[in-house]
């Protein structure tokens, strides 16, 4: 193509309607019909990035490739579109405001007075078209967190309006995803908030080109003109989004309702192939028509909120379909686990990433219960810490080890600060993050999943295991079957004489998609499957 076309995902009425979710659908069937197409998220918020926020305030901390910590969003476009994003996928207004005001630090506006017209509207329109810049796409979705007529989402309408006007006729359009609620006691679906929405939209200068409409009812032909009449746009650019079971079904839901269709005629593309889905449509079948079930327990201290742990409860739905089993997740607080496991049969304990002293005992409580009763193991990040800590403090006998992240004071440090991290005092964005090399050991049961010697995984923490008790820990079978080849620093433990026991440094439900299910997930619960069928 030419030149890369651009498309602009708004949402109204209400926040948590799923507009990543539509992009990432949208991007698919886009993707399927042979378009290069990635899509980035711009957020609202004053933090520079997620890194440093609760996992309450925002859901998971997704981190990239090339070490970005971003909106869980990007977890959903890299999962629906099996391609890596990055730094320039997620952009905050605090990024951009530091970016502007280093740049009048410097001098680079020549004594003008910076304001957010146009110096702000710049340089989001920059991040804008960053990845447009690379040559590497045809097509880049950029959805606005927040919701249309909210405050702080009014430079980023603006310099969508500037952007629709400099690009021209045919080369971006804006997608409104709007609520359409369902009054019960009228028995009416109600299409005034939508109305307001839109024209909210059109005060700030800018017109919504395809309404897309979350519903928990069907939308009537006669909402849709209504819809179409009152929002000036066509009525085969109204679009139904109604409740489904899964959000693997919405890109064909899409389909259905012809949004990339309308898409491709609003951008004046060829409409000339039919999106190939296949692979999806195998992986659909699969997730549901499986019946055997295995309980895994999800042992964290956020599990009050799904988005939390995410990346891994996506995982377990890519593994389940890859087994034909359906993973039900037990969510199991780390605080109060003797109460949340009370009277259930456990196929499976995952112990959760996370941060902090709170709920630490719990779950080392967990590592020991899995492998004194021969219970799949899988531990990741932290995870990987209460392993070797329970492993110390059980079986090498040192009393009180711990991690310094609990105790700085303990008298066996099994896990400690990283020797280039006692000197960090700002906490954004200066873990280790991003992707880091792993060497595996040729006899070790991670070889034999990932069927390779050399790996690379994601990464985002401070603590590593101290290798001052590799050896003792090795000497009772707590052995360390993955390394960085550069760092020496321990990625993987497993313990050989359980029948599946791995923790690890990284975070590998990062890297599940849909077409490319993690292997390690897929393995932990090709072991689950097992233990349920043995344990009968």
């Amino acid at each position: 193509m030419d030149n890369t076309k651009y498309i602009f995902v708004l949402g109204g009425v209400s926040s948590s309607l799923g507009k990543g979710i539509i992009a990432a659908s949208l991007a698919k069937l886009l993707q399927s019909r042979g378009f290069r197409t990635t899509i980035q998220k711009l957020d609202p918020y004053i933090n520079v990035d997620p890194g440093t926020l609760n996992p309450y305030e925002h859901g998971e901390c997704y981190v990239t490739e090339d070490g970005a910590e971003t909106d869980l969003d990007l977890g959903y476009y890299e999962r629906f579109l099996n391609v890596n994003t990055s730094q320039a996928n997620n952009v905050t207004t605090g990024r951009i405001y530091q970016s502007v005001i280093n740049k009048e630090r410097r001098g680079e506006f020549l004594g003008k007075t910076v304001q957010v017209v146009p110096h702000i509207t710049n340089e989001i329109k920059e991040r804008i078209q960053i990845l447009g810049n690379t040559g590497d796409y045809d097509i880049v979705i950029t959805e606005i967190g927040g919701t249309v007529g909210d405050i702080e989402s009014l430079p980023y309408i603006e310099a969508v309006r500037q952007l629709k006007w400099e690009l021209g006729d045919y080369n971006s359009l804006v997608i409104h995803l709007t609520l359409i609620p369902y009054l019960s006691l009228a028995g009416e679906l109600k299409t005034k908030p939508t109305q307001h929405s839109v024209k909210t939209l059109m005060e700030s200068g800018v017109s919504a080109d395809i309404l897309v409409c979350r519903t928990e009812h069907e939308i009537s032909q006669d909402i849709k003109k209504k819809l179409a009449l009152f929002c000036n746009v066509k009525e085969n650019a109204v679009i139904q989004s109604i409740d489904a079971e899964t959000i693997y079904d919405v890109p064909l839901l899409m389909q259905e309702q012809g949004l990339d269709t309308i898409t491709l005629e609003k951008l004046k593309l060829p409409n000339d192939t039919k999106p190939d889905l296949s692979q999806w449509k195998a992986f659909l079948r699969k997730y549901k028509n499986a019946e055997q079930v295995v309980n895994i327990g999800l042992v964290g201290k956020y599990i009050e909120l799904q988005d939390s742990y995410k990346s891994i409860l996506e995982a377990f739905i890519h593994a389940g379909a890859m087994n034909d089993v359906v993973v039900n997740v037990v969510n199991i607080h780390s605080e109060f686990i003797e109460e949340d496991s009370k009277g259930i049969s456990l196929d499976g304990i995952l112990v959760a990433p996370g941060f902090g002293e709170r709920g630490i005992e719990g779950k080392i409580a967990s590592v020991k219960h899995a492998r004194e009763n021969n219970i799949p193991f899988f531990g990741i990040c932290l995870g990987l810490q209460m392993a070797v800590i329970e492993y110390a403090r059980n079986i090498l006998k040192l009393d009180n080890a711990n991690s310094t992240e609990m105790d700085e004071n303990t008298p066996y440090p099994v896990i400690d600060l990283m020797q280039d991290q006692i000197d960090v005092v700002n906490k954004g964005g200066t873990m280790r993050l991003g992707a880091w090399d792993c060497e595996l050991k040729p006899d070790s049961l991670s070889y034999k999943i990932y069927n390779k010697t050399l790996i690379s995984e994601r990464h985002r923490h401070r603590y590593e295991l101290n290798n001052k008790y590799l050896e003792q820990l090795e000497q009772k079978g707590l052995v360390a079957t993955g390394k960085n080849p550069k760092t020496n620093l321990v990625e993987i433990m497993e313990l050989p004489e359980h029948p599946w026991f791995i923790g690890v440094q990284f975070h590998p439900e990062y890297k599940s998609t849909v077409a490319n299910p993690h292997p390690l997930f897929v393995s932990f619960i090709e072991a689950t499957k097992k233990h349920a069928l043995t344990s009968k």
